[in-house]
């Protein structure tokens, strides 16, 4: 039999506790050839994209998470999730192979979800992000922009009030991405000043590539400001 590159897992739901199933893409088909400056992976199967099975919604009740979002919710969140979400969902499953149209559905569930159920900046962020690049496959740029500038806000809260501290997220990392993001959507000012503090903190940084990256994007921004100034 034929391994196919997609398998079936089940989830319960945090907010409802009943079970669903989700597709899930197994490794051994997951193979990245390169990435762009801002960590979205390209695949070397353009055909099976993981990216478009991190969320999980709940067909019962709406709710969309991933394997980020804790198992805590505050007082009064239930109510509130149940009256925003699952009061107007109709049951309908994402659990089948998703399209890039029903992927970005997915993340937009998951980034409302989040946002409601308080999850951390540096989480709703990576949401953001990961929408973006959807978006970005589509060619659909101005959308891809709002969402681009939607998780630069989300890092640099997340940065401020140091929530992504425990999680994958180094300090490196996440002053990059603040910058990078910030030169995509043309706030040219905050990137220079966020690449910056990457380069400052150099000798300390575990990740030298983030460090050299962060060169390279400023040396661009320098190169495309004298350009400005000679045309």
């Amino acid at each position: 039999m034929e391994l196919t590159p997609y398998y079936q897992k089940d989830i319960e739901c945090l907010h409802c506790k009943q079970k669903f199933k989700t597709t899930k893409v197994r490794s051994k088909f997951i193979k990245v050839e390169s990435h762009h400056t801002d960590f979205q992976p390209i695949y070397e199967n353009k055909e099976i994209n993981p990216l478009l099975y991190n969320i999980f919604v709940c067909e019962h009740c709406g709710f969309s998470f991933t394997d980020d979002f804790t198992k805590y919710f505050a007082p009064g969140v239930k109510e509130i999730i149940q009256e925003q979400i699952s009061s107007k969902w109709a049951p309908r499953t994402y659990g089948n192979e998703r399209s890039i149209e029903e992927g970005i559905m997915t993340y937009k569930l998951g980034i409302l979800s989040g946002t409601l159920k308080k999850e951390k900046f540096v989480n709703m962020a990576g949401l953001a992000l990961r929408t973006a690049w959807l978006y970005r496959l589509q060619d659909k740029q101005e959308e891809e922009i709002r969402f681009l500038e939607m998780a630069r806000n989300r890092y640099a809260e997340s940065y401020s009030n140091d929530d992504y501290n425990g999680t994958q997220m180094s300090e490196s990392r996440m002053l990059y991405l603040i910058a990078e993001l910030s030169r995509k959507i043309g706030d040219i000012e905050y990137a220079t000043r966020y690449f910056s503090k990457v380069i400052e903190k150099q000798n300390s940084s575990l990740e030298p590539t983030i460090v050299e990256m962060a060169k390279d994007r400023w040396q661009e921004i320098r190169a495309q400001k004298e350009k400005e100034a000679i045309g």
